[in-house]
């Protein structure tokens, strides 16, 4: 099968946190299995550009990752190179199966591929939310689906959710949706067997003391302010560590508000993080603690797991219900309830550990990328068994 995926930014990218990430998983999961795997996607890296060709394919694990300069508006991601790709190589390909919405890529890959013929899914990664369309650029949301998303949606052979709660918020957005198909991010069967590193230079002004882990992209709807808020209401040993980029500007009001509580000496921020640095912070963390406001997956909480660690999540992460299964706490997005889940953690290792066992087990059953891209070419199929006058080599 001849795939394109098309998403805005891409690895190495890191600052624009888990949609990369779970794009290339699926892509390079895809190839694996022996299918022709292409990415389009822009050079966008915040105020910078990655260093990466762009008169050129770049080999990603066996996926050819087209990279395209972008152009202004930087912030919608427009690149006059990648809408001319969509329009010469969209009928060359299968299925394209576009990563966003609100964002220039999403509409023109969406208008080259109708004119192409050529099926396509949409995947809004979490952003066809009510309460974070009104938290934030309400009114030019609102505009952009009333010109452009409603009709690249209703022409969408499916609408890619990653959960069920996911699903349901789109429906709420876009009262007439296409086909939603539920198909979850994974992780790389290898990281279930990682053994766990010594704990990182970055954890030093901790000595040995545990703590609980924040991971990901600081971003006003992960709920941070309410994590904060938890750490007096915590017993007095544990800290509490945040890593990832802050392309908000939050640290400093992050700080503040530890400094008014008195728990300043006890919250510590490590930047963004990677590889064995990454794997070292998961797998010696007492807990992951996710109080999102609204997540529509959590992939942080698979790599929690795999690592054999259990969570902390509020009900807005689309991984709840499998949390509840067994692999940890799902609370209230109180601070009270947070610094409780932690502290019982905290006071039960063999329960802890026991989450953190049965998460890892729960993750090989159901989450590997293989697993994943299997059911994603699954879905595919079912598309091009509808689709009009499509033949594939």
């Amino acid at each position: 099968m001849r795939i394109l995926h098309v998403v805005p930014s891409y690895l190495p990218a890191w600052r624009y946190g888990g949609p990369i990430r779970s794009v290339h998983g699926l892509a390079a999961a895809q190839a694996a299995l022996g299918h022709q795997v292409e990415v389009f996607t822009t050079d966008a890296d915040g105020a910078k550009r990655l260093a990466v060709p762009t008169d050129r394919p770049v080999d990603r694990d066996g996926v050819a990752v087209h990279y395209f300069r972008g152009a202004f508006p930087r912030r919608l991601f427009r690149s006059p190179g990648l809408a001319r790709a969509c329009r010469e190589r969209l009928r060359e390909l299968d299925v394209a199966h576009l990563h966003s919405v609100f964002l220039l890529p999403t509409r023109v890959a969406a208008g080259a591929a109708c004119r192409a013929g050529v099926p396509y899914l949409v995947a809004p990664r979490g952003m066809l939310v009510p309460e974070l369309i009104r938290g934030r650029g309400r009114w030019r949301k609102r505009l952009w689906l009333h010109l452009f998303d409603r009709r690249t949606l209703s022409r969408a052979a499916a609408i890619h959710v990653t959960s069920r709660s996911e699903g349901a918020d789109a429906a709420r957005v876009v009262l007439s949706l296409p086909p939603r198909v539920v198909l979850p991010n994974g992780i790389a069967a290898a990281e279930l067997t990682r053994p766990t590193p010594a704990r990182p230079p970055c954890l030093a002004p901790l000595g040995e003391a545990p703590y609980a882990l924040f991971l990901g992209r600081l971003s006003w709807k992960k709920g941070l302010d309410r994590l904060v808020a938890a750490i007096p209401l915590a017993p007095p040993e544990l800290h509490w560590v945040v890593a990832g980029n802050d392309d908000e500007g939050l640290i400093s009001r992050l700080e503040a508000q530890a400094w008014g509580l008195g728990v300043a000496a006890r919250l510590h921020f490590t930047g963004e993080v990677h590889g064995e640095e990454k794997a070292a912070l998961l797998g010696n963390a007492l807990a992951l603690v996710l109080p999102s406001r609204s997540e529509n997956f959590g992939i942080v909480v698979l790599e929690s797991l795999a690592a054999g660690r259990p969570v902390v999540v509020t009900p807005g992460v689309g991984l709840a219900p499998e949390v509840r299964e067994g692999c940890g706490l799902v609370v209230e997005p109180e601070p009270a309830a947070l610094a409780a889940a932690v502290a019982r953690l905290h006071a039960e290792p063999a329960a802890a550990t026991w989450m953190g066992t049965t998460g890892r087990a729960l993750v090989a059953e159901r989450f590997t990328w293989e697993a994943i891209a299997r059911q994603s070419l699954a879905i595919y199929e079912e598309i091009l068994a509808r689709a009009p006058g499509r033949e594939r080599e």
